[in-house]
């Protein structure tokens, strides 16, 4: 078993290294064994400087989350009594950040006296994404050492900062870079200290400067994020904890940061996010499939068919990995035009600084163009994005087929068609499989995979591993329309529309939608997307079901023969001046004419509560993840919160519907399906509980409980 903590004496100077692999996770084994480790080196009359060091990569990622749910987090000793015994220490105490040090990690450099750092070191308080608060003395310590601003951009955002950052803010004191030994560079710069008679830096004889900070800067930093932070609760209480900092001395300021720690530790977002947290690290576990004992394939060169923005956005992830990569096209000019807008893509990301000449030049280098299917007859992943029509699908694959070489992968990035059909036109169904990237898919970072009912454990896993490659986050699907993420938005979809319909307003669903926390309402969403996108994306629904309601389109359709196809064309649900939209009173009067050609019945928008809207637009999404969960469509119920959070702009502090449902109460979802399966027209059809959420209501159990 491996030591938590490494102790060795380096002439006058004990180094404590963390040592508990892969991240130094901050559970009750490492905190016991440092704390110990602590007072050993203070009894040692010999040792007159600690240095705290780490024996990885990083040196700290943090606390151990897992602990939250369990008395561990608090057992004694806890990490804010360990800050606080390395800031107690009689000895001078020197951190040697060497690498990542987040979270609890960047807490315990903070307690420390001094900062020694690694250029490619990087400090962050990344808490506010789990829904809470540094708390073992970040919110204090940070804005005592490196200011207000700092601190409040730091602890609000999550965002970590590179060591030169931090040395120009005063939180590093030295940024080694020569090369060679990190740990003796950090033992000579404690000697260094102590010989020249440089004092303790306790923080708790420290106040926060605020000389050179407006009076208002706390209330201006709140007007800057609240959009960004809309729905959040952690957020607020991070500002406050930093407002605590300038007025109160440490030891009280460690207090209120506790009190308010505890605060966000018991909310809804806090569980959200943090149920988020654990299903993201979740989904690349396949049953059945053992990464130990399945080789995967060799994944070298990756080849695109199709130079639109689709495909110019895959190829982008490929490359910006170091895979070779060419795309397709058998129109070269629409090649050479695809080709040319990665380039600008680059040329803009390095305006903004955030990348070098030499790496554009290489990725760029990296990528070519054909026009020929024979030029990519070598490759080892060939994914296709061409037009979302099954036909020209299927005579892709049917080319790729013959030209592919033995063993290469087979992807489609179709959102909704199915995968198995267009598999069985190949002589390799075991090949094929589905990667749905979504626009714009060089940032958007979710990556569906549909696994088709022949596809090869192997060519599974590979592309599962590969995702994770391209920083992507990979959730694998079964076969059926829409996949996971359409399908269970599909319904979010029609009851907006059939609220128009019925009397409610654009703007009142896009209220109800913002307040829920939605980046934006569904019309809106409607309008930026297309609205002739939508009415080809509904032609191709009518292959998979008889349950399409012409009803409830009929306002789309109708905008559509206008040609107002959203913010394109000026006009769609909304009249456009650029971004800027204000309501139609058109729109309602073709949805009224449509709601008497089909007999709907129509409502002031006053009798259409937001409630309604709410539970009418939201409950079904809920509703149809049961039915995914149940078929196997998903493999779990954090998989679909993953895909709907991360792919379709279900709010982060919600935790997807299936938290959300488990969040409010499953009989309460089940009550208010009901309530509409009753009461309108087409209720039996369209709110119909699923039987799994029957089940587990009747059973009192959560979707999170829920095992296939």
């Amino acid at each position: 078993m491996t030591n938590a903590t490494l102790y060795q004496i380096h002439g006058r100077t004990a180094v404590i290294i963390l040592n508990q692999p892969p991240v130094n996770s901050l559970g009750l084994a490492l905190r016991t064994h440092l704390l110990a480790d602590l007072k050993r080196a203070e009894a040692d009359e010999s040792v007159d400087a600690i240095v705290l060091a780490s024996s990885g990569k990083l040196f700290c990622g943090g606390a151990d989350i897992s602990e939250f749910s369990s008395d561990d987090a608090l057992a004694e000793p806890n990490l804010p009594q360990v800050c606080d015994a390395l800031e107690a220490s009689p000895k001078l105490v020197v951190a040697a950040v060497n690498g990542l040090a987040l979270g609890g990690g960047c807490e315990l450099t903070l307690a420390c006296d001094y900062r020694i750092a690694l250029p490619a070191a990087k400090l962050g308080l990344p808490e506010v994404n789990l829904g809470i608060l540094p708390g073992a003395g970040g919110t204090q310590r940070l804005p005592r050492i490196g200011g207000v601003q700092l601190a409040l951009e730091m602890i609000t955002s999550g965002r970590p900062l590179g060591a030169a950052a931090m040395l120009d803010a005063g939180v590093i004191d030295n940024l080694y870079q020569e090369g060679g030994d990190f740990i003796q560079a950090a033992v000579d710069f404690a000697q260094e200290l102590v010989a020249q008679h440089k004092p303790k830096r306790s923080c708790f004889e420290m106040s926060v400067d605020t000389s050179n900070v407006s009076s208002e800067i706390f209330n201006e930093f709140r007007a800057a994020i609240a959009r960004r932070n809309r729905g959040y609760y952690a957020p607020e209480r991070c500002i406050q904890a930093v407002e605590a900092a300038c007025e109160l001395p440490l030891a009280e300021g460690l207090k209120r940061e506790h009190q308010l720690f505890m605060e966000c530790l018991n909310t809804p977002q806090a569980r959200a996010q943090q149920h988020l947290f654990f299903a993201e690290r979740g989904v690349a576990k396949i049953p059945g499939i053992d990464p130990k004992t399945t080789a995967t394939r060799e994944i070298r060169k990756v080849a695109v068919i199709g130079s639109g923005t689709m495909g110019g956005g895959i190829a982008m992830n490929f490359i910006n990995v170091g895979i070779p990569t060419q795309i397709l096209d058998l129109n070269g000019e629409a090649l050479e035009r695809g080709l040319g807008v990665i380039r600008k893509n680059y040329e803009y990301t390095l305006k903004k600084g955030k990348l070098s000449q030499a790496q554009l030049d290489e990725r760029m280098a990296l990528l070519s163009g054909t026009t020929d299917y024979a030029d990519i007859a070598d490759v080892d992943l060939v994914i296709e994005a061409v037009f979302e029509k099954m036909e020209i699908k299927k005579q892709v694959f049917k080319t790729l087929d013959a030209t592919c070489k033995p063993g290469a992968i087979l992807a489609t990035n179709t959102s909704t068609l199915d995968v198995d059909e267009i598999a069985a036109v190949t002589s390799r169904p075991q090949d094929v499989l589905g990667l749905h990237f979504f626009s714009p898919a060089n940032v958007m970072r979710l990556l569906e995979i549909v696994r088709a009912n022949k596809t090869a454990p192997d060519a599974l896993l590979t592309t599962v591993q590969l995702a994770q490659r391209i920083k992507k986050v990979p959730v694998v699907s079964g076969v059926c329309w829409g996949f996971i993420g359409n399908r269970a938005t599909d319904s979010y979809l029609r009851e907006s529309m059939s609220l128009i319909l019925e009397g409610a307003s654009p703007a009142q669903i896009d209220k109800v939608h913002t307040e829920f926390g939605m980046p934006m309402g569904l019309p809106s969403m409607v309008d930026l997307a297309g609205i002739d996108v939508g009415i080809l994306t509904r032609e191709d629904r009518k292959a998979f079901t008889t349950d399409l309601d012409p009803s409830h389109f009929a306002i789309l359709h109708r905008l559509y023969a206008k040609q107002r196809y959203g913010q394109k064309t000026g006009r769609g649900l909304y009249i456009y001046e650029g971004r800027d939209k204000q309501e139609d009173p058109e729109v309602l009067e073709l949805a009224a004419e449509a709601a008497k050609e089909f007999g709907v019945t129509r409502r002031s928008p006053e009798q259409i509560s937001d409630q309604e809207i709410l539970e009418r637009t939201i409950y079904p999404i809920i509703n149809e993840g049961a039915r995914i969960l149940e078929e196997g469509i998903a493999l779990r119920a954090s998989d679909i919160d993953i895909v709907l959070a991360y792919g379709f702009g279900f709010p982060i502090f919600r935790g997807g519907p299936m938290q959300y449902a488990d969040e409010i109460g499953l009989e309460r979802v089940l009550t208010a399906l009901n309530k509409y399966r009753d009461t309108l027209d087409k209720g039996e059809l369209w709110f119909k509980p699923a039987p799994l959420l029957e089940r587990l209501v009747k059973e009192g159990k959560t979707f999170a409980q829920y095992q296939a």
